[in-house]
């Protein structure tokens, strides 16, 4: 929504002129739509709930709660902004600011690692260490690497060795200091591997011989000819299952092998099945596992055991849900359940997975339609179909896509260019370049004709139109007519920012003639 402002001027000259700068101005409204405030900025960024920042011209500043300039930025554009730190970035490169506006590293770096009290500057080879409890930076010099870790750990590396700058043994050197997932670092020395706290202390002392992260704290170890499965711990790592015999690790597959024979999945802190007989097993996803014995039964194992008995004729058991388990038997599929019983013989190329009771099926180029008793709701006439959702998936046919239910009916027939679910179960549509929202049911609640719709919440729609940017509900009712710039919605403080653009109106300025103007003029 453009406003025009009226300038006033000295009456200095008889000549009409235009003003042709221009500027930006943005209006604050509440959830009501009601005007709070109109602030004159080319850009706002939101941040966070509490960090906001306005730029005009070339200033950048961090504004108040009442959104007035609190501290004059630094720098030409906000970089980055990694919880509490604003990174801003000048001509020379980029510096850090605290979102409280206290500048903490001048704009001259070429890379800065962030951790909630700890920031790591690089320039060339050299690199710096800010740390907030001080409120002090610390040149750690040149170094062939640096790095923070994701729980506020440093590594550093010169030549061929490790160091922890910030643990109570900063010159201790390390041949090697990895992280993980887990909580602690792995660290080997000239005598062994070992496992270090975030504190920078051992936890496990460096002398296993093998040492391997599994998953979470858990390590796979050798020493002194046993096998060791390990469990991180802040105070002392624990050791939960030991073994002479041969325990191999690949491929985050661990068994355990007696007198040469496999007998054991294991896990990461014990054993996940123990049987006689295991001929082969494969790992066909995180703990699942196809475990094949020598009588030619195959089950399929999870975390918590059996997912589906062992059975024969059969090669492959994927992974199921409602109770159905994909399974391939002479390279076609069918389902079996729990048991390891055929509920669904072997006849199809390819399946996907049940949802609300129907599944997709291949057996050529195109998709079809089954329940879980077998039956065939419709052939196989799609290019692709999604999972159900409340009765409603997305089918592709012929390029187009369509909303079908669950008989397989098309509820829109003309169909779209393509269709995205929204997390509440909308759907937005698109058809030659324009977007459109239907209802979870297939109704259209937005034709296609929008550049743009973001869905914020229940009855309001941002849309965007010939470059311009509005706000309507379902209905289709405007709440903020399709007339600004941007629109910017800050939900946590109940505030929407609309941009407009600022048109100085040209006005009449008179030349003095030297002749006293007449009372009243």
């Amino acid at each position: 929504m453009n406003k025009k402002y009226i300038l006033s001027l000295s009456l200095i000259s008889c000549f009409y002129f235009p003003i042709i700068s221009q500027a930006q101005t943005w209006e604050v409204y509440n959830e009501q739509i009601q005007l709070q405030s109109r602030l004159m900025y080319d850009k706002i960024e939101l941040l966070s709930e509490t960090v906001r920042i306005g730029k005009k011209g070339e200033e950048i500043s961090l504004l108040s709660k009442d959104l007035t300039p609190a501290v004059v930025l630094q720098g030409k554009e906000v970089y980055q902004y990694l919880e509490p730190w604003i990174l801003v970035k000048g001509e020379n490169g980029i510096g850090a600011y605290h979102e409280y506006g206290q500048l903490v590293l001048p704009l001259e770096y070429e890379e800065i690692q962030t951790y909630y009290n700890l920031l790591l500057a690089k320039k060339g080879g050299n690199y710096w260490l800010f740390e907030r409890g001080t409120g002090k930076t610390t040149s750690l010099g040149q170094l062939d690497e640096a790095k923070l870790t994701r729980l506020g750990m440093l590594i550093v590396r010169r030549d061929n060795e490790y160091f922890l700058p910030l643990s109570k043994n900063p010159d201790r050197p390390y041949e090697i200091l990895t992280e993980s997932e887990g909580d602690f670092l792995l660290a080997k020395e000239a005598t062994g591997f070992g496992l270090i706290n975030r504190e920078g202390d051992y936890v496990m002392d460096p002398v296993i011989d093998r040492l391997e992260h599994t998953q979470g704290n858990f390590y796979y170890g050798f020493d002194e000819r046993q096998y060791l499965l390990i469990e991180g711990n802040d105070i002392q790592s624990n050791v939960r299952y030991n073994s002479f015999h041969e325990i191999t690790f690949q491929n985050g597959l661990m068994l355990e092998y007696i007198h040469g024979k496999l007998r054991r999945v294991m896990e990461e802190d014990g054993i996940l099945l123990d049987a006689v007989g295991i001929e082969e097993v494969k790992m066909i996803g995180t703990n699942l596992y196809n475990v094949r014995f020598r009588d030619g039964k195959l089950g399929l194992l999870g975390k918590s055991g059996w997912l589906v008995q062992p059975m024969a004729g059969v090669d492959q058991i994927e992974l199921g849900t409602e109770g159905l388990f994909p399974a391939k038997t002479n390279d076609a599929m069918g389902f079996v359940n729990e048991s390891g019983e055929w509920i669904i013989p072997a006849q199809f190329s390819e399946v996907s997975l049940f949802k609300e009771k129907l599944t997709a099926y291949r057996n050529s180029t195109n998709w079809g339609l089954i329940n879980t008793s077998g039956e065939i709701i419709t052939t196989a006439e799609w290019e692709e179909i999604k999972p159900f959702v409340k009765g409603i998936s997305i089918a592709k046919n012929s390029g187009k896509f369509h909303l079908i239910n669950s008989s397989g009916d098309r509820i829109n027939p003309e169909g779209f260019d393509n269709i995205f679910r929204t997390s509440d179960d909308y759907f937005l549509v698109e058809k030659e370049g324009r977007t459109g929202l239907l209802d979870p049911k297939g109704n259209v609640l937005l034709p296609a004709e929008f550049q743009n719709i973001r869905r914020e919440k229940k009855d309001f729609l941002l849309v965007n139109k010939e470059g311009l940017t509005g706000i309507i509900n379902e209905a289709g009712e405007v709440i903020l007519p399709l007339a600004y710039q941007e629109i910017l919605v800050d939900w946590a403080n109940g505030q929407i920012f609309t941009k407009n653009l600022y048109e100085p109106v040209v006005v009449q300025v008179t030349e003095p003639t030297g002749k006293r103007n007449k009372k009243g003029a």
